[in-house]
């Protein structure tokens, strides 16, 4: 199993129009960018892509990506699902997988669009392409419902907080515990206070109460400086899980 992180960034990415700031002054003179947030999963020649970021042509012409064969959603918010239509004119009646509330809430704004949704629950595991995969439930206020998303895959688990506040409920944490990889949610750095998301001294600490082996930052903001010392992720990092070690490709 591989897994890309397809882009690392929040919901304005990075820079940000119209700012200023030191971040994105470095990121527009270097050339180099935060694409807003998508992961690929690869597996037995099959894709699956966690969220479809507003970036995903970009993101999948980069990764080499030519057929979509799943989809799961995380939550409703723009920055997550809007991303599907650019491939829905190539490639159409993709399967789409999450809870009841979230294929709701984002079928408003699809409605124009066909694709299979699957409607899972969660705490309960199913299985794509030889990945058992589990959503858990989250906090992400004022969504009626968001998830994380924990893959399992011959012994090796990679847990993805999805966009949460720290209160994530103890049943979700019992589901996510010793990640060999975990992908989290810390938008800002500490002392941040934030209603919908994880600073970095929240994600650390959900790190250490899971016993995770490898934790990397995504959903992550311009309020990083750069050359930062926070274990921030890079777009199109990716991992690859044999059953047996983790081997970093960059």
């Amino acid at each position: 199993m591989k897994v890309t992180i397809l882009g690392t960034g929040d919901s304005p990415g990075t820079p940000v129009i119209g700012c200023h700031c030191k971040t994105c002054e470095d990121a527009r003179k270097k050339g180099w960018e935060r694409l807003r947030f998508s992961i690929l999963v690869e597996n037995n020649g099959k894709t699956i892509l966690i969220d479809t970021s507003p970036d995903m042509r970009k993101q999948l012409l980069k990764a080499n990506v030519n057929r979509v064969d799943a989809v799961i959603w995380t939550h409703s918010h723009y920055d997550h699902f809007a991303g599907f239509g650019d491939f829905y004119r190539v490639q159409n009646n993709v399967a789409v997988y999450s809870s009841g509330e979230v294929l709701e809430d984002v079928g408003r704004f699809m409605f124009f669009m066909k694709y299979r949704e699957n409607q899972v629950e969660c705490y309960e595991p199913f299985n794509l392409f030889g990945v058992d995969i589990t959503l858990v439930d989250v906090t992400h206020p004022p969504m009626r419902r968001s998830h994380g998303v924990v893959l399992n895959y011959r012994g090796k688990k990679v847990v993805v907080t999805g966009d949460t506040n720290p209160a994530i409920p103890e049943k979700s944490i019992d589901e996510m515990l010793n990640p060999d990889l975990l992908i989290a949610d810390a938008i800002a750095p500490e002392g941040y206070r934030l209603k919908k998301h994880m600073n970095a001294g929240e994600a650390f600490s959900l790190a250490k109460k899971l016993k995770s082996k490898k934790t990397l930052f995504i959903h992550v903001g311009h309020f990083y400086p750069p050359n930062t010392k926070y274990p921030l992720a890079r777009d199109f990092e990716s991992f690859e899980f044999r059953g047996v070690n983790l081997e970093d490709f960059l």
